[in-house]
């Protein structure tokens, strides 16, 4: 078995001291003012001998695991995989592990995951927060573990954010409903408390108001979808068929929906199609973020697009600054891109 390559390895190949590559490997290298050129050498020096660093002396040292603990809503979501994705790049330049965790949208499950993995002492958290979350990230506050909160904002909470602005971009989708012709244009979104839906409508009801649209109460359904992962069936499916029935038996009915998440778009499109209305001729349909079902269906969608991989690199960012900064306070707010199909009517 060939021998473990130690710190005085790379050390004698750069040809520095043994502190200096320390700090490096442990990304202290501004905090001691190590210039980038000698730590890049440093860092290609450690992949070129395969180093890995013992974590558990390196624990007992230093009181940190270098893991990094995620808990997401949805393990399946196309968000989740493509902020993951990014997250685990950024992590493993850094020489962290990454701890998953599903909270499938439960409040209590979401608990019992920010526990475990305190428990497990890791160095900080990336978190997609659940509904009635506050009790746990007050917990995190007052034991001062370091955390960054992404996708979605929880009223009143004090945290270090990394999302999407959603106001401007569901302004932007409803706006260009209105731009393509349509006049009667539904809002469908889930029943929630959190920030991020709350601003999406805001966003569609101000691009109503800029193209000289009455709002219509009736125009607008939010569905409870999903319940708690605790047997009780999901019922996205029926509550979005349901609400689409209502929106074509209005009179007059509506000529367009925006959709406020991939998933509604989805399960929208679905019905739609089972009830032969054509898109785009009888119905516009914009969707607030895309999915790979889209391709399947014979109408290019018109959807918006997250900046996923920008999400993971800098919450991980974040939370390394936070680590190292206590008091980092930082919310930053990532644009999205449009993506412009034809089921508005585009020419």
């Amino acid at each position: 078995m060939p021998k473990r390559a130690a710190l005085k390895d790379i050390a004698q190949k750069v040809g520095v001291s043994t502190a200096l590559v320390s700090y490096v490997l442990n990304n202290q290298e501004e905090e001691k003012r190590v210039g980038k050129e000698i730590a890049a050498r440093i860092r290609q020096a450690a992949a070129d001998l395969n180093y890995t660093p013992n974590q558990i002396a390196r624990s007992l040292k230093t009181s940190k695991t270098h893991t990094i603990g995620v808990i997401v809503a949805d393990i399946h979501y196309r968000f989740t995989s493509g902020v993951t994705k990014a997250i685990e790049a950024a992590c493993q330049q850094l020489n962290y592990t990454v701890i998953y965790g599903s909270s499938n949208e439960d409040p209590a499950k979401f608990a019992r995951l920010v526990h475990l993995l305190v428990d497990r002492q890791v160095d900080g958290l990336i978190i997609v927060p659940v509904m009635d979350c506050k009790k746990e990230i007050d917990y995190l506050h007052r034991h001062e573990i370091p955390f960054v909160l992404i996708d979605r904002i929880p009223p009143n909470v004090e945290a270090n954010i990394i999302s999407i602005d959603n106001v401007k971009a569901a302004h932007r989708s409803a706006l260009h409903l209105a731009k393509t012709g349509h006049r009667r244009i539904a809002f469908v979104s889930y029943q929630s408390g959190l920030l991020n839906l709350a601003e999406r409508k805001n966003g569609y009801l101000a691009a109503l108001a800029e193209a000289g649209l009455s709002p219509d109460p009736a125009l607008i359904k939010e569905i409870a979808g999903r319940r708690p992962a605790d047997g009780v069936t999901d019922r996205v499916t029926d509550e979005v068929k349901q609400a689409i029935d209502d929106l074509l038996a209005l009179s007059p009915a509506c000529d367009s929906i925006f959709f406020a998440t991939d998933t509604l778009a989805v399960e929208g499109l679905r019905h739609i199609n089972a009830l032969h209305i054509p898109v785009p001729e009888r119905l516009g349909i914009v969707s607030f973020d895309e999915s790979e079902a889209f391709e399947l269906f014979y109408c290019p969608i018109t959807r918006g697009r997250q900046p996923l991989a920008d999400i993971g690199r800098i919450a991980v960012d974040t939370l390394i600054d936070t680590m190292h900064h206590p008091t980092t306070k930082k919310k930053v707010l990532l644009g999205t891109e449009f993506i412009i199909g034809k089921s508005c009517g585009e020419t």
